[in-house]
């Protein structure tokens, strides 16, 4: 194969779609791999080969790494692993199991599929390895618990790979989003009605209250970035011969990495807190 191949995992809308599209028109050969089979079809009708990948089961896993290292003669450049979701809500109201399923989802399933990418990486001699991480990847945040702590082992995780990686030509990167416009809030919401039994919860009044607008709903409109300004971004860290190790997307991203290298603990939760 001549042309450069990336492997984009959640791909059925927002940022894995639109960098899809930006790097297919770039003349990219790109594996566009959705979680629903439904979705892997309707990329398939635009032209993508779409090989199903659900970070939470294992066998899918395989299937898509097999498939793809076998078009590529196992030569696969880059994988962007992107397809993740939130389960919003106070900690106390989360169940382990809806943990457990957050960290399959955002976390483990990555890791399963770096396992079965790397060493076609290391025969190669060069690979990148692209993370969507978050700004909650950087300050946490009430009620975005389970999805903070996925980012959080994230970015830990990505800085060692990083430096493993770095004597066998591979590139580790971490691309740190704030708000961008997506159907991240939708999906949140699906999950939030799968795991929180709020009715139940010591903080019932509460969600009656204010905190399922909250969860629901979102709170003062702030501005939010197209799904564009990550593929910029990825872009960037693709064809550049030294990618850096982060690439933050959005002013509040800027801000809040300023604000935790600067700010004692006790002032930035008061700034977190405000939302």
């Amino acid at each position: 194969m001549t042309s450069k191949t990336i492997l984009i995992t959640g791909c059925s809308s927002g940022i894995g779609l639109d960098t899809a599209r930006r790097l297919k028109a770039l003349g990219w050969i790109v594996f566009a791999s959705c979680r629903a089979q439904v979705d892997c079809d309707a990329r398939v009708a635009e032209g993508f080969a779409a090989p199903q990948l659900d970070y939470e089961d294992p066998a899918s896993i395989a299937r898509c790494a097999k498939t793809v290292l076998e078009v590529t003669n196992g030569a696969l450049d880059v994988v962007f692993h992107n397809g993740a979701y939130a389960l919003p809500g106070p900690l106390e109201d989360i169940p382990a199991e809806g943990m457990r399923t957050q960290f399959e989802a955002n976390f483990l399933g990555w890791h399963d599929l770096n396992r079965h990418l790397i060493p076609a990486m290391r025969r190669a001699g060069h690979g990148r390895i692209l993370f969507n991480s978050s700004v909650l990847g950087i300050v946490g945040m009430k009620y975005r618990g389970p999805y903070v702590a996925t980012k959080f082992a994230l970015e830990g995780y990505a800085d060692v790979l990083r430096m493993e990686m770095a004597e066998v030509g591979i590139h580790v990167v971490l691309i740190e989003p704030g708000p961008i416009e997506t159907d991240f809030r939708k999906n949140a919401i699906t999950q939030f009605d799968k795991w929180v039994d709020w009715e139940s919860s010591p903080r019932r009044s509460q969600y009656e209250a204010s905190l399922l607008d909250l969860l629901k709903k979102g709170g003062s409109s702030g501005m939010q970035w197209p799904a564009s300004a990550v593929t910029d971004a990825v872009v960037k860290a693709v064809n550049t011969n030294r990618p850096r190790a982060r690439y933050r997307v959005t002013t509040p991203t800027h801000a809040m990495a300023i604000a935790r290298r600067l700010l004692p603990t006790w002032a930035l939760d008061w700034v977190l807190s405000k939302g």
